[in-house]
């Protein structure tokens, strides 16, 4: 009776080891799988603070929060499981849809691009009248243009981390892939909500007695205009960045290599490491604006021609 009940306690030991070293093994490779998406998670990061600015401060926390729940829901409950469908029964499906992303970032990308360019671009200050005059109306506009973005964005997050850990059992890959998915989202919108809240930080500060706080609080708040403007701008050229290196790499897989050995023989003039990085990363921007006007210039065609046929 004893020795079975040490046996028992023996298997029962030996199992928590196992368990452990599983965890361990999945915790480390979640955390490589995480840090190879990181470029990625830093043009999130720029990307979405310009869907709250200009809008009213008491509406931004709320705004941030509907943007990461769509954001969150988009990771684990469509992409993760097409992601890992894919990956088990038809993993050459992965980089052509993968690629439809990069077009709609290159379209998004150029067309702020072009609406900066024409004069059309909304101002902080139209925007947050349009709000005010519709609320529910604009409000569900800008987190619904926010989440179609962040679909893209986490899809390639995704994509980045499941080929990091591809020699990973099924279950693996869907608990390491889920973990990155709620490290990441918490990750970008905490400091997203940190960067638009900043000046609300500021203006408290600059009311206190110290003369160094208040004047520490009065540069956030002077700072913070263009700190968000700047941003808007990053994430701009993030979607186009993204995109650009998205075909890139995408036409490379599919089989057509000039353009991407192009890029990478760029790199290796400038003998590769932060320069190489910075290459490749014009480059890729560069293919997103071109791709991305050709599309905005179809999508303005397009309407035209309609009209004159109608004519």
């Amino acid at each position: 009776m004893a020795a079975g009940l040490f046996a028992l306690l023996d298997d029962v030991a030996a199992l928590v080891k196992l368990t452990t070293a599983s965890l361990d093994d999945v915790a480390g490779a979640a955390g490589r799988a995480s840090a190879k998406a990181a470029g990625v998670v830093v043009d999130d990061a720029a990307v979405t603070p310009r869907y709250v600015q200009g809008l009213e401060p008491k509406r931004e926390l709320s705004i941030i929060g509907r943007i990461a729940r769509g954001s969150l829901i988009n990771k684990i409950l469509i992409i993760l499981p097409v992601a890992l469908l894919l990956s088990q029964f038809a993993p050459w499906a992965l980089t052509p849809i993968l690629m439809l992303g990069g077009l709609y970032l290159s379209y998004e990308g150029a067309e702020k691009v072009w609406e900066k360019i024409a004069g059309h671009e909304e101002h902080p200050e139209s925007r947050n009248e349009a709000v005010a005059a519709a609320p529910e109306e604009n409000e569900k506009k800008i987190v619904s243009s926010a989440v179609r973005t962040d679909f893209i964005l986490s899809a390639e997050i995704m994509v980045i981390a499941l080929n990091e850990v591809a020699s990973e059992g099924l279950v693996s890959r869907a608990v390491i892939l889920a973990f990155v998915a709620v490290v990441i989202t918490v990750l970008v919108y905490g400091v997203v909500a940190l960067i638009v809240k900043m000046d609300d930080a500021g203006l408290a500060l600059s009311k206190r007695e110290n003369a160094g706080v208040a004047g520490l609080g009065r540069g956030l708040v002077k700072a913070m205009p263009i700190v968000l403007a700047t941003l808007s701008n990053v994430g701009i050229v993030a979607m186009l960045w993204v995109g650009g290196h998205i075909l890139l790499v995408g036409v490379d897989e599919l089989g057509f290599h000039p353009p991407y050995a192009f890029v990478h023989h760029l790199e290796e003039i400038v003998g590769g490491g932060f320069l190489g990085w910075l290459v490749n990363t014009l480059c890729s921007a560069v293919i997103g604006l071109v791709v991305g006007g050709l599309i905005v210039g179809i999508a303005h065609l397009l309407p035209k021609r309609s009209q004159e046929q109608h004519a």
